[in-house]
């Protein structure tokens, strides 16, 4: 009588548990539908994420609500169920497994157009940004062709000149700067430059009043920014394809092989029981 009970009482858990995980999957999608925007790829890149992700919650479901009206029918024979809810949860596996199947190259498409857009963009904001620094390397070259401004300049590299050179020659200066837990450690690393070779200090200071040479290192600058995010907007792209999809394919084939099946063998199990019923 106790193996009994216990057998009906886990056969319910089962059961409740399984429907429970089931509809909360439903109800996550009917939440994650809205605000519902169809036409947007990033929604649609959205919600077949959240789908996916989720995507494992019912099949686990219907493998603990089947599991309980396995042990029922261990327990009980052929007994009927109250409420059997296994033919309809086999439509709605074989619904799901249609919906991650369309899944699987919707998703890949969306991700590949959004790469697309996102590179583009990247691109013309790196052209945009060096369209002015060219103009500003146009404007400065100009203003450098001022006899005033050219003295000014000259003035401020000697005085920037004097103070590195004071500050290499005292060695207390020189270390306290060293240790200084504010400063950069590009500018450390100028300074052990300059003390290796003081002619490093005029090649450097030439060429930070050189506005070409400025001009071409904020170039490079930009064009690696560039190429660094399109590398990885590509990587994102790559990644969400691969991981999706193949989440999405791997779930389809499991929804579909359990809809389709589960179906198939509840048809057999009814032919059977007309052809055993007696005849009058």
């Amino acid at each position: 009588m106790i193996d009994r009970l216990a057998t009906v009482n886990a056969a319910r858990t089962l059961k409740v548990v399984g429907t429970i995980l089931i509809l909360s999957f439903l109800l996550d999608f009917l939440i994650l539908l809205f605000p519902f925007q169809p036409t947007d790829k990033g929604w649609q890149i959205g919600l077949a994420t959240a789908l996916v992700d989720r995507g494992i919650v019912p099949m686990v479901g219907l493998g603990m609500l089947f599991a309980g009206y396995w042990i029922d029918s261990t327990n009980d024979g052929d007994r009927p169920q109250p409420v059997d809810l296994r033919f309809p949860a086999l439509i709605l596996s074989s619904i799901l497994g249609l919906l991650f199947l369309l899944i699987f190259p919707l998703h890949l498409n969306n991700v590949n157009q959004a790469k697309s857009q996102t590179v583009t963009r990247i691109t013309q904001d790196a052209d945009q940004a060096e369209t002015q620094l060219k103009s500003q390397l146009t404007q400065l070259q100009a203003q450098l062709g001022n006899a005033q401004v050219k003295a000014q300049l000259e003035q401020q590299k000697s005085q920037i000149k004097a103070q590195f050179t004071d500050l290499l020659k005292d060695e207390q200066k020189y270390k306290q700067a060293l240790d200084n837990p504010n400063l950069p450690a590009t500018q450390k690393d100028l300074l052990k430059k300059f003390k290796a070779n003081p002619q490093e200090l005029d090649k450097f200071l030439a060429q930070q009043s050189d506005p070409k040479a400025l001009a071409d290192e904020r170039l490079n600058q930009i064009r690696q920014r560039k190429e660094e995010a399109q590398k990885q907007a590509q990587q994102e792209a790559l990644k969400s394809g691969l991981r999706i999809g193949m989440s999405s394919l791997l779930l389809a084939i499991g929804y579909i092989i359990i809809g389709w099946t589960g179906l198939r063998g509840m048809g057999a199990l009814q032919g059977g029981g007309r052809k055993k019923a007696p005849a009058r």
